[in-house]
């Protein structure tokens, strides 16, 4: 777009900045007139085509107080000379004195360049902008024959952000491109608000994602944040506290100056480094800014810090005198090796240096003296006057350093750039010949920028191309601050930053990394430490993410990694160990014949099985005695058979339940004790039947045979109820999940509660039965008085089965089967104890009370 396109007002304003007055002509055309002072370039050279440069050689423009009565002052730079930036500004004037000397771009092409120092300041580059755009002819009349083309073609700069923002909004408005070499900031990749700005460095986006990426990597979720109160510091931390966020890390702090603020306010922000208890600090500063605080913070040094830099310091050498930001690391641009330009830089006379002003402050610095021989009366106390055999090679200054040729590369690049963009719409490329190229072109803006948008071309192996945006591929490398033998602190590249690569691969570190304060274990900086497996964050109220409590997990719950946000629930056959950071199998129980309790439990069963047959083998013995025949021996064998079944029957409860053992154990219990019941009711009707038998008229074979009857209709209905309950709804096993939740219980399910009911109520009623006939009969006569025995039996089965029911319902687990083997056990004993020890102890111990004459022997019959 040309001047003459360009909005009226817009142009006004233009004119009004740069200092040029509309002024009514006779002819009715405005001329408008340059009022002011013109600044001149630091560099220049004429040519064919002339290339704009500004870089930020001084750190300061002078300000003065405008009283409005008087021509303001001129804009001029004061305070230091930065000669890294120096560096870049002759970086640009040796690209295009070695694309002057190539014959395969441009030939028989002079470039020219004029390049200026912007001191860092906004209102210069923007009147630097200005004067490219519109030269330094005295008078220009608003015609038709107004020229259509700028006084460059393009230009390289500005170094910072901000001045860049400047320059771009008024460039882009004529069309001119900007190629800068050092602005970051992301926002200049917006093409609605800066269409003819380019860059060859990558942007803050890039560089604010990597370092989110570093310091995930590095585990540091506690840090601390500074940067420059600039379009640069704001911008970009802006964009690196997003990434932050999204990798999960929390800032304590972040602090913003510039070093034209206050004395006070850079002190408030050192407190506040000072004070933190972050241990990493990132650091978004512009090199000047970040001189100025760690001159402060060295007043005071502050605990140690690992500092976390942007490019524009992390590969400043200028920074490495400052001891505090020893181990420092941060992505710079990549370092490259740019032939001949050392001895470009050196190659300088004094008489050559005394030529510009900019290289005569540069020279007066590096030597401590002075060029320009002292007027007369004024020799002394001046700097002494410098002796013509210096050399630029002996001194250590940013300028001479060419080992870390870094941002220099970029400004190089640039220049390219616009050469390679000139060469494509001048020069006609031949394969056969030298390209021929017309001179006379005239360039207009807009077309330079078309022409860069398309460059794509390699110098020393870098490759040079802009994407949609103007931006280059961002690569970086990681930077760290290492201390050497010597004691000296060098720049050592041990990773690299790669956007172009997959998702997940674009960094990676190749070496090992200094620390602060020479430490070789990478730093902590966390504001809660890490809840190890088995415990959960919780965050504390009030305070970041980052902040946070660690909370065991509950119960039934896990964490197997390191800061789980929650725990998880184990399976339900599954629980947690000790530590809660595994779910192990529940363990099974059930009354195992390998444990304690179900060993005594086994042993006792068959031991009571044993005893109950060795009383069977002494009344076998002495079945002819007539303290056996008295007690109606077939039933006593019945009983001791039936209870002999009750002991062993104990032995099904024991071991892992399966089907058939659930179906054996109960009905095998309900139909043995109902045998056991049953022949000792029948006992006790023997001895009734007995005593009626004495009287006259009694029949002792209807004794026996209502006795046996008895028995055996009582033991047909249990049966009968145990095939019902089999059929219908039979036991079977069950994995029980809800009386525990630390183990699993194997058990037999009753399958039909009302059945297991009608089988303990049938053997309650015939006990109750029995217990009340036998306490009828307790009176008897001695010699009958078997009842008296059975009473007491029936005493003790019926404590036990009554205790049984509470204790069934509350024992936990396998104790469940254990009380149900013990309530079988214990009123299995208490029957055997109390119906035949007493008989055989007579029959063992008193065999002279065995006798017919006894058991026979006269007594006084009682009624019944």
């Amino acid at each position: 777009m040309s001047i003459s396109q360009a909005p009226s007002l817009i142009l006004l304003v233009a004119l009004w900045g740069v200092g040029l007055t509309p002024v009514e002509s006779g002819t009715n055309l405005v001329t408008c007139r340059l009022q002011g002072s013109t600044k001149f370039p630091a560099f220049s050279k004429d040519g064919d085509f002339v290339i704009g440069g500004i870089f930020s050689i001084h750190y300061y423009m002078h300000t003065v107080q405008h009283n409005y009565t008087r021509v303001p002052e001129p804009l001029k730079c004061t305070g230091s000379m930065d000669t890294r930036e120096l560096r870049f500004a002759r970086a640009m004037e040796f690209a295009i004195k070695e694309i002057n000397n190539r014959s395969d771009i441009l030939p028989n092409i002079t470039l020219g360049y004029e390049i200026h120092d912007s001191c860092a300041a906004v209102p210069v580059a923007v009147k630097v902008a200005f004067q490219f755009a519109n030269g330094l002819t005295p008078h220009v009349s608003m015609s038709a024959s107004c020229p259509k083309t700028a006084n460059i073609v393009a230009i390289v700069g500005e170094s910072g952000s901000t001045p860049s923002i400047g320059m771009s909004r008024i460039l882009g408005l004529f069309g001119i491109p900007q190629v800068s070499h050092f602005a970051t900031c992301a926002c200049l990749s917006d093409k609605t608000q800066h269409p003819a700005f380019f860059r060859t460095i990558p942007s803050d986006h890039y560089q604010a994602a990597a370092l989110a990426r570093l310091i995930k990597h590095f585990g540091w979720t506690w840090i601390g944040a500074v940067r420059s109160d600039s379009d640069y510091g704001n911008n970009g931390m802006a964009s690196f506290l997003t990434a932050a966020q999204k990798e999960g890390i929390c800032v304590e702090y972040s602090v913003a100056f510039y070093r034209t603020n206050s004395r006070s306010k850079l002190e408030r922000v050192a407190d506040v480094i000072r004070s933190s208890t972050a241990r990493v600090v990132v650091a978004f500063l512009a090199s000047g800014d970040m001189r100025i605080l760690l001159e402060e913070l060295t007043r005071r040094p502050p605990p140690p810090l690992q500092w976390i830099g942007s490019e524009s310091w992390v590969t400043d050498p200028d920074m490495l005198r400052f001891e505090l930001c020893a181990g420092a690391i941060g992505f710079g641009i990549e370092r490259s090796v740019i032939p001949g330009l050392r001895h470009f830089l050196l190659d300088l006379s004094p008489a050559q240096a005394s030529k510009s002003a900019v290289l005569t402050e540069l020279w007066e610095s590096a030597f401590g003296c002075s060029l320009h021989t002292a007027e007369a009366g004024q020799i002394s106390g001046a700097v002494a006057p410098c002796k013509g055999n210096e050399k630029l090679d002996a001194v250590q200054i940013p300028y001479t350093d060419t080992t870390q040729l870094r941002v220099t590369n970029m400004a190089y690049k640039a220049a390219y750039a616009i050469a390679h963009a000139i060469h494509g719409l001048v020069c006609k490329d031949r394969s056969d010949s030298v390209s021929k190229c017309n001179k006379s072109t005239v360039l207009e803006p807009d077309q330079i920028l078309q022409q860069l948008k398309k460059v794509n071309f390699s110098v020393n192996g870098n490759h040079v191309s802009f994407d949609s945006n103007g931006d280059p591929v961002a690569t970086y490398e990681l930077v760290n601050w290492q201390a050497m033998q010597d004691g000296s602190v060098q720049f050592v590249t041990v990773g690299h930053y790669d956007a172009s690569q997959p998702n997940g691969q674009e960094f990676s570190i190749s070496k090992s990394i200094t620390w602060m304060k020479g430490q070789t274990q990478v730093p902590v900086s966390v504001c809660s430490e890490s809840c190890p497996p088995g415990t959960r964050k919780a965050a504390q109220k009030g305070k970041p993410v980052c902040c946070y409590d660690c909370i065991p997990c509950g119960e039934g719950e896990i964490s197997n990694e390191t800061d789980s946000v929650d725990c998880v629930s184990c399976p339900v056959d599954y629980w947690p160990n000790a530590q809660r950071n595994i779910c192990l199998p529940k363990p099974v129980e059930f009354l195992s014949w390998d444990e304690v309790l179900g060993i005594v439990l086994a042993v006792c069963s068959i031991a009571g099985a044993c005893i109950a047959v060795a009383v069977a083998t002494v009344f076998y013995k002495h079945r002819m005695s007539p303290i056996v025949r008295a007690n109606n021996s077939e039933l006593s064998f019945l009983l001791l058979f039936s209870l002999t079944l009750c002991f062993l029957c104990s032995l099904t409860f024991i071991g892992r339940p399966s089907e058939w053992s659930c179906m054996l154990r109960h009905t095998a219990f309900g139909i043995t004790f109902v045998l056991c019941i049953s022949c000792v009711l029948g006992k006790t009707i023997v001895v009734l039947m007995a005593f009626r038998a004495t009287l006259p008229g009694s029949n002792d074979e209807v004794v026996w045979a209502s006795a046996t009857e008895n028995d055996s209709r009582f033991f047909y209905v249990q049966i009968i109820i145990c095939i019902l309950w089999l059929v219908l709804s039979p036991p079977f096993p069950i994995t029980n999940f809800s009386h525990y939740k630390e183990r699993i219980i194997l058990e037999c399910d009753l399958g039909s509660v009302g059945a297991f009911c009608a089988v303990l109520g049938y053997i309650g009623l015939l006990a109750i039965l029995c217990f009340t006939l036998a306490f009828l009969a307790r009176k008897l006569p001695d010699n009958f008085n078997e009842a008296k025995f059975i009473t007491f039996s029936m005493l003790i089965f019926c404590a036990v089965w009554i205790t049984f029911i509470p204790a069934y319902v509350s024992s936990p687990g396998k104790f469940t089967v254990a009380v149900e083997i013990f309530a079988i056990l214990a009123s299995s004993f208490g029957l055997i104890t109390c119906i035949f020890f007493p008989k055989c102890f007579i029959i063992v111990f008193r065999p002279e009370q065995n006798t017919k004459k006894h058991v026979m022997g006269k007594v006084e019959l009682k009624a019944l």
